[in-house]
């Protein structure tokens, strides 16, 4: 008999039936594996009995559940980065399952930044000694890539950007699941850019494209990426016209996208490229207190054209005081959920931009990019074991 069959019968008065299909570990698993992503679930439910610990703890176990919940994987914080070069994960979930400060961390040389969080993926640029890093903070997995040769160069008229994401479906290589890192890059006055994509399943990059600029204009380094559909989009408007860069990463194609009309200079914090309400491109622009959506739509001629959808007045809605007080500032985006962190005097506030929901104003820590980060985390059973101090960079 095994040891949580008393525990089974127990917990399903009248139902032996339900009782007896428990007693199978391949059902019991198939129920587990549809638990909440919550990194509190498997811990909780692994305290049932030993039966339960063993099977919650399974390497295929915790690998499939990972793979099972990847693409609604919970926002457990996000990352800033310090002068110092130095990751700062800041959780924003609450008890039971809100992680310590300290639980994602990753030892950097100066000159690393990070640049794009998705997928449960960080991508880290060292544009002075052109490298990245790919960083996985729950298995504490770090791949190295050199950049593709001739691509872009150090100086500060070339600002490199990137962008990380998981390839398409659950294809695994041991804990591995296949990934893609775009890079994008301006030639000098910023006259062209040029993109490249690399794939982890083959470790090569693919060819060099480019798309010429209609009028000079670079990308912001401080302006990460959107992922909406097949397609990557970053800003355009460092030190001359905003547009907007699209990386079809289906048809392997660079073009130039106008901006929502009467935006003639890019604003830092201001702008930002996003998913649209209801699908296909957005943009969401920061002005005073009001934070105006923006979808690219087609008319009857066929014709893509910016549409305003919806203002939102975030005074009221987060009741700010206008007079003498700091208007806000859109420090992060998170494209799961378009929840967007805005900062005032008060602190940082999380606003769901749909819902109108909004989470309490935490601290306010740095003036730069808060890039959200969800993933699926499974303390303690075996597979994140690894993460009790700052994670050592490994070279591949």
């Amino acid at each position: 008999m095994s040891s949580c069959s008393s525990t089974s019968r127990r917990r399903c008065p009248g139902s032996p039936l339900l009782a007896s299909l428990l007693e199978n570990d391949d059902i019991l698993s198939e129920v587990l594996l549809r638990l909440p992503p919550a990194p509190s679930s498997l811990p909780h439910v692994s305290l049932v009995c030993k039966r339960w610990r063993r099977l919650v703890s399974d390497r295929v176990f915790l690998r499939r559940f990972r793979a099972h919940h990847r693409r609604n994987a919970p926002r457990l914080g996000f990352f800033t980065h310090e002068s110092s070069g130095k990751p700062t994960f800041n959780p924003t979930m609450d008890p039971p399952d809100r992680l310590p400060c300290e639980r994602f961390s990753l030892e950097l040389e100066r000159g690393c930044n990070i640049v794009s969080c998705r997928h449960g993926l960080v991508l880290i640029l060292n544009r002075a000694r052109r490298y990245l890093l790919v960083w996985d903070p729950v298995t504490g997995d770090v791949i190295r890539v050199a950049f593709p040769p001739n691509f872009g160069r150090v100086g500060g008229l070339f600002f490199t950007h990137g962008s990380v994401l998981r390839a398409v479906g659950n294809v695994c290589d041991g804990d591995q699941i296949p990934f893609l890192v775009a890079l994008v890059v301006n030639d000098q006055g910023g006259a062209r850019a040029f993109a490249c994509l690399y794939s982890s399943v083959t470790g090569l990059w693919g060819d060099i494209i480019s798309t010429a600029c209609a009028c000079p204009s670079e990308i912001p380094i401080f302006s990460p990426s959107a992922l909406i559909g097949s397609s990557l989009y970053w800003m355009l408007g460092c030190s001359g016209p905003v547009g907007i860069l699209e990386f079809d990463l289906d048809r392997q194609r660079l073009a130039v996208i106008d901006v929502p009309p009467g935006i003639l200079a890019f604003r830092m914090f201001h702008h930002r490229v996003m998913a649209a309400e209801g699908g296909g491109l957005g943009f969401l622009c920061l002005s005073g207190y009001n934070a105006e959506l923006w979808t690219r739509k087609k008319g009857s001629d066929g014709v893509a054209r910016w549409v305003l959808g919806r203002t939102v007045e975030l005074d009221k809605l987060l009741s700010l005081k206008q007079k003498g007080g700091c208007q806000p500032f859109m420090f992060g985006f998170a494209e799961e959920d378009n929840v967007s962190f805005f900062a005032t005097g008060d602190g940082v506030s999380m606003v769901q931009l749909e819902s109108m929901q909004f989470k309490k104003p935490f601290e306010f820590l740095v003036i730069g990019n808060y890039h959200s980060f969800s993933s699926v985390y499974t303390a303690g059973l075996g597979i994140d074991n690894r993460r009790d101090g700052p994670q050592q960079l490994n070279n591949a």
